[in-house]
């Protein structure tokens, strides 16, 4: 498995510039052949430099360059080179088209004409990791005509087709090395739907299509061009492409500044949204899906899946990882998917995982509908979900449920109950989930993309709409600050908390904290049932909705701790929402207490919890304050402090 890993250069080079040894510096054997070594690759289109590829030696990057250069029909020299002071030991160069610069002058009587035109084609070539060597600037505009039919009349070429015929063998054709191979695949010929045209009689076997990215015509370039778009607006810009030995591409991850930004503030649920893997649409886009300040979702990175299976979850989770620096969740929801739970619990082992209890019972009608008495089938089974308060009142309304219809033997449900500790509200009671599960039967949840994808979405069409997408969603953020910062918020009671809550509160988050305060008023008969020291047990009944008009009593458990002010609802909303419940709220109130504690108060509600964040974007920023000094330094420090947070020396 090859990789191409993309991330922020360091800004600063403290090394002197050196002057190059001069043409063809580098030169090693060949690693593609032209019809005389007997290969068939040489009419492929040939792969363009990009920033971020990576080769395991210079000697190979120079190859790799000498190639692409010989099929469009210009020579190459090293033109600069860079070297540690005290090891001599290049870490830089420059790789030049051969027209590049000009000559010193001569004094000779008769000086050779000028061939060389200051041509800007290059790439510049830099050590990572004291063992990688990637690219990191690339101009691909002559200024002069290269022709393909004149490739071989350059020195640098001249070396590598002597290599060539020195090394062939009679009884196995040469092959092109498999790091080549790997960046010849970067940028797939749109024709061939990006996979390799190599037959069986050429000692190849033909890959396995159905887990590899299938591409169509237009596809390949524009997430091609996507990425190096992407790379050169967005600094913090990250993301991995996964290869096969066969150069294949298996899967692609990435993840901009902002998701990143994101993480660092939001990461404490996330969910893996698989929809277009499980529906099989064309698109085979997975994304990593958090909770902000206002309860809006937001986009901590995505990519694309070439299998749904262990191997190839397992490592985009671990390419997700690395581009968060190694910082695992707490908790993880995803479909419910054994190849999904057996990734998890390899890469996230810390993190708690959890099913999305509203993708399962989406599938209700699919896997019951064709059961006589569905419909009270249905009922009973979301009685026993959404309004359990214990488990034991789950387990024997499960059971009630599967007797009387005669389920015992239905497969769909057998694995329901026995994974039911990972999606049933009641076993979750200890998990915080920021919002980002539903745990009432009318509420649904929406995918990130919604809107945005279909089932025969294509990659060019995603990556053309991805900006769109995101920008719309920056955008309703944004809004939502301004909203949160500025307004007064109504206020809808005389109560206490709610005048507390609404100065710290984000808009959205107030509002749905605010309906609690109103349900205050539907509850009743608040009474201590037992105390044991400075715990006191009390009962809250609730009138709530049912099926209908009609509305029936419960009763809710809520213990309360005196001396540090401690409560906890049965109903646990603060676990599954982060805000205190109607049912705490009354006995707080009952026991005289006008604020909520501020441990319930959690910060990531709150609206000042990214005011030290500021987008360099933005045209309203006051360049010469301290928030936007502040930004600007922590933005250019990063790239630094990644590098040297995955380099030893």
């Amino acid at each position: 498995m090859e990789e191409v890993c993309l991330n922020s250069e360091p800004v600063f080079d403290m090394v002197d510039e050196y002057e190059g040894d001069g043409e063809g510096e580098g030169d090693c054997s060949a690693v593609e052949h032209d019809d005389e070594t007997g290969s068939k690759h040489s009419k492929k289109e040939p792969p363009l430099p990009t920033i971020g590829l990576e080769f395991d030696s210079f000697d190979e990057a120079y190859d790799f360059y000498n190639i692409y250069a010989k099929e469009q029909g210009f020579g190459i020299r090293v033109s600069n080179s860079w070297f540690r002071t005290k090891k001599k030991e290049r870490y830089r160069a420059k790789l030049s088209c051969s027209s590049a610069g000009f000559k010193k002058k001569s004094e000779a009587n008769n000086p050779r004409p000028e061939t060389r035109t200051g041509c800007p084609a290059m790439v510049v070539i830099r050590l990572v990791d004291s063992k990688r060597w990637r690219i990191v600037e690339v101009e691909l505009e002559h200024n002069h005509q290269v022709s393909p039919q004149i490739k071989r009349f350059y020195k640098s070429h001249k070396k590598m087709i002597l290599a060539a015929r020195k090394a062939r063998l009679p009884a196995e054709p040469v092959t092109e090395i498999h790091t080549i191979k790997l960046y010849r695949t970067a940028a797939k010929d749109a024709v061939s739907n990006g996979f390799s045209n190599v037959s069986e009689r050429e000692g190849i076997h033909q890959p396995d299509h159905s887990k590899h990215l299938e591409l169509k015509e237009g596809d390949a370039y524009a997430v091609y061009n996507f990425f190096c778009r992407m790379k050169l607006t967005n600094p913090n810009f990250f993301y991995l492409m996964d290869f096969d030995d066969n150069g294949l591409l298996k899967n692609v991850f990435w993840a901009d500044a902002r998701s990143r930004a994101a993480y660092g503030y939001f990461s404490d649920t996330v969910a893996i949204d698989t929809t277009c893997l499980t529906n099989k649409y064309e698109l085979p886009l997975i994304s990593f899906v958090g909770v902000n300040h206002h309860g809006q979702s937001v986009l901590l990175g995505c990519g694309f899946l070439g299998h749904k299976s262990v191997e190839y979850f397992v490592w985009i989770f671990r390419a997700w990882l690395k581009c968060m620096l190694g910082h695992q969740p707490q908790v993880i929801v995803t479909d419910q998917c054994k190849s999904l739970q057996i990734a998890v619990s390899e890469v996230f082992p810390k993190a708690r995982h959890c099913f999305c209890l509203w993708y399962i019972m989406q599938r209700v009608p699919e896997k019951l509908g064709g059961l006589r008495g569905f419909e009270e089938i249905k009922r009973q089974l979301n009685k026993a979900v959404y309004n359990s308060l214990k488990i034991i009142e789950f387990e024997t309304s499960w059971t009630e449920m599967i007797k009387k219809h005669g389920l015992g033997d239905n497969k769909w449900l057998q694995t329901l109950y026995e994974e039911r500790k990972q999606w049933v509200p009641v076993y979750l009671k200890d998990t915080f989930f920021a919002g980002m599960i539903p745990i009432r039967e009318n509420e649904s949840l929406n995918a990130f993309f919604d809107g945005y994808v279909h089932k025969h979405t294509s990659f060019k069409e995603f990556v053309d709409k991805y900006d769109l997408a995101l920008y719309r969603k920056h955008l309703k953020e944004a809004t939502a600050d301004v909203q949160s910062k500025n307004s007064s918020f109504e206020l809808k009671t005389r109560c206490n908390f709610e005048v507390q809550l609404s100065k710290a509160y984000t808009k959205e988050i107030f509002d749905k904290f605010q309906s609690e305060v109103e349900g205050m008023y539907s509850c009743f008969n608040t009474r201590q049932v037992t105390a044991n020291g400075p715990i006191i047990t009390y009962i809250v009944k609730e009138r709530v909705e049912i099926e209908g008009n009609e509305k029936e009593v419960r009763s809710y458990e809520v213990l309360f701790e005196t001396n540090q002010v401690d409560i906890r609802c049965i109903c646990s909303l603060f676990n599954y929402k982060g805000y205190l419940c109607r049912h705490a709220l009354n006995v707080l109130n009952y026991n005289g207490v006008e604020e909520v504690p501020s441990r319930y108060i959690l910060r990531r509600w709150c609206k000042d919890f990214k005011f030290q964040h500021v987008d360099l974007g933005s045209t309203d920023i006051d360049v010469y304050g301290p928030v936007y000094r502040r930004s600007h330094f922590h933005n250019c420090a990063v790239p630094i402090v990644e590098g040297g947070a995955q380099s030893e020396e």
